[in-house]
């Protein structure tokens, strides 16, 4: 149905709380990029509305630092825009704190917690070779 995958790889050593919370922001960065992905509101039987959700089903895949590493770095060289989520910024408490810290690494010395990225689905499926589906 869809000729993309919208992945998102979460390092599969953290506590479930973080988890969670790099999954949110991923996916919240890569639906505010991605012109097309949200869908309708939607309503209930007594008129109440709901915000969009996405069209595209999120495959949610786990792996170890290094399968974490090779993706970002596979998506790079294919060009493929990612959102990311460094170690870092868990300890920081807003959106410019996490700017600052993400902006002292380079692709070679981050300690990639997540990343997330929408591809044609076999340039996905070869950014996230490696990566496991997320128990």
């Amino acid at each position: 149905m869809f000729d993309t995958k919208f992945v998102i790889i979460v390092r599969d050593d953290l506590a479930v709380w973080q988890k969670l919370n790099v999954t949110a922001f991923l996916s919240s960065g890569i639906a505010a990029s991605q012109e097309g992905l949200m869908g309708e509101d939607y309503r209930d039987r007594d008129g109440n509305v709901y915000f969009p959700l996405c069209v595209q089903p999120i495959i949610v895949l786990g792996g170890d630092q290094a399968t974490l590493s090779k993706a970002l770095k596979r998506s790079l060289e294919r060009e493929v825009p990612a959102a990311l989520y460094l170690e870092e910024m868990f300890a920081t408490g807003h959106d410019a704190e996490n700017r600052a810290v993400f902006a002292k690494f380079a692709p070679d010395d981050a300690k990639v917690v997540g990343i997330a990225f929408r591809a044609d689905k076999k340039i996905a499926d070869k950014i996230s070779k490696g990566a496991k589906m997320h128990p």
